[in-house]
């Protein structure tokens, strides 16, 4: 399999997520163990909007799958299934997205899944 990681080196660690990360600016938490931080979205799209970001520098869904070790990867999709729970969103239904790269329309390049729902979604 072609390996599709970004270097590391391309990761900005001035992005939003990794000020976050690094207490610099605020977030309202939902959820926060070693592989994740959840929070609420300053800018909702939807009645409940989440964000869920890895603790590590990890640029886009193809560098976390190739470059994190399994153990990351289950640790970070655990905390997006305890955001989830937390959220109350899961018996009625939720979207999940994750955009990926300037195509993709991805805007803070540091991997991280929304999660949206809490009423009917169009």
């Amino acid at each position: 399999m072609k390996n599709l990681s970004v270097p590391l080196e391309n990761y900005n660690d001035q992005n939003i997520f990794a000020r976050i990360l690094r207490g610099e600016i605020p977030c309202k938490k939902i959820y926060e163990d070693s592989y994740a931080l959840s929070f609420y979205d300053v800018f909702p799209k939807a009645a409940a909007h989440a964000l869920v970001i890895p603790k590590k520098p990890y640029i886009c869904f193809n560098d976390f799958i190739n470059q994190a070790s399994d153990e990351e990867i289950s640790g970070f999709f655990k905390a997006v299934g305890k955001t989830i729970a937390l959220l109350g969103v899961s018996e009625r239904g939720f979207r999940m997205v994750s955009n990926s790269g300037e195509h993709g329309g991805q805007e803070v390049t540091h991997f991280h899944v929304h999660i949206l729902g809490g009423e009917k979604l169009s």
